[in-house]
């Protein structure tokens, strides 16, 4: 039976355990569909990575994401942590300053920033929310329509609806009924901190719909909330943004606006490298 170099790291956190961890497969070109879904279910976590050979000549490496409920085409916190793993791994990029990673949304840039890697984040697309369904997430998070100062459904390769909250205390607050959730949709909060403090913002990301009730760190909802914010001048161009802080983590995402690039950054730590037998 194969034999594949395994990883688990902690994404978005420079302190082991505060993170969002990731599981990470090198070398899974031989592993079929059915493998893949089946140990991502098994690790549980909110994604579980797979390394394979790219079809891209541009790309470096090609990686598949799944949730214990599916496959992605893209996210961000396994992008950093495919990243960082293929790189402790002995991939050599073929250019000096940045890693190109091919995943379902295409080919996404990573660069080194200081102890970080940041990735490139793909455009978004705005649309409304439909009045009834709004309702509908409003109640299941028990919610009333003057908290909300505004809502979007954004999409750079995995659709949230997002809330703009009036502070990161009615977020951290938030007691959501997750089933209810399930069957609307999967639901990001953002809501600001007072000046001066350590964050801008809190996030924090409902996902019932993909069999994860709420993930510790996000960075395809913190790249969506970037562009949604700095577009409408509610952030500066650079800002970092706190989640996983109901669950016990210190998740920091640092969010850039350099030109027309948003840039996604975090660090990541190693926690297990070992072999798995599938």
């Amino acid at each position: 039976m194969p034999r594949h170099r395994f990883d688990q790291v902690d994404v978005f956190t420079a302190q082991p355990l505060r993170g969002n961890p990731l599981a990470v497969v090198h070398d899974a070109d031989d592993l079929d569909d059915a493998t893949m879904a089946a140990f991502a279910r098994w690790t549980n976590l909110s994604e579980t990575t797979f390394l394979l050979q790219p079809t891209d000549p541009a790309a470096d490496y090609r990686v598949r994401i799944f949730t214990p409920g599916g496959e992605l085409r893209f996210a961000g916190h396994p992008t950093l942590g495919s990243c960082f793993a293929w790189l402790a791994a002995g991939g050599q990029p073929q250019r000096v300053d940045e890693v190109v990673q091919q995943c379902g949304v295409g080919l996404v840039r990573v660069r080194r920033d200081g102890s970080r890697l940041a990735f490139a984040a793909p455009p978004t697309t705005v649309t409304a929310v439909e009045p009834a369904l709004l309702a509908a997430v409003l109640q299941a998070l028990r919610l009333a329509p003057a908290q909300c100062h505004a809502a979007a459904w954004l999409d750079n390769g995995m659709p949230q609806l997002v809330l703009e909250l009036d502070s990161a205390a009615t977020v951290l607050s938030l007691e959501p009924d997750h089933a209810a959730l399930k069957g609307l949709a999967k639901v990001g909060a953002v809501g600001p901190w007072p000046a001066g403090s350590e964050c801008e913002v809190e996030v924090r990301f409902f996902a019932a719909a993909i069999g994860i009730e709420e993930d510790p760190v996000t960075g395809s909802l913190n790249a969506n909330l970037g562009h949604w914010l700095i577009d409408r001048q509610r952030l500066p161009l650079r800002y970092t943004a706190a989640q996983g802080s109901r669950l016990g983590r210190a998740g920091r995402v640092h969010v850039l606006r350099d030109g027309d690039t948003l840039w996604i950054g975090g660090d990541v730590v190693p926690l297990i490298e070992g072999l798995l037998q599938l």
